[in-house]
């Protein structure tokens, strides 16, 4: 399965890496590729994977949340 996480507050590189470290962290994830530009995140990860999961594991990283959708 594949997600699309579209995340405000993010402003560079690093920032980048720290919502990535973050996702790749959630049990279940096995691929993650966020785009500063595009304001969001590309996750896959296994059908058992919970939105909310994701969620608290961008925001736990400071930042914020706007959207979540399947692609």
């Amino acid at each position: 399965m594949k997600k699309k996480i579209m995340i405000n507050g993010m402003s560079c590189g690093h920032c980048e890496k720290s919502v990535q470290n973050a996702l790749q962290n959630v049990s279940g994830v096995s691929g993650v590729e966020v785009k500063l530009d595009g304001k969001c995140a590309m996750v896959t990860c296994e059908d058992f994977v919970k939105g909310d999961n994701l969620k608290n594991a961008v925001e736990d990283a400071g930042y914020e949340v706007t959207g979540m959708e399947d692609v």
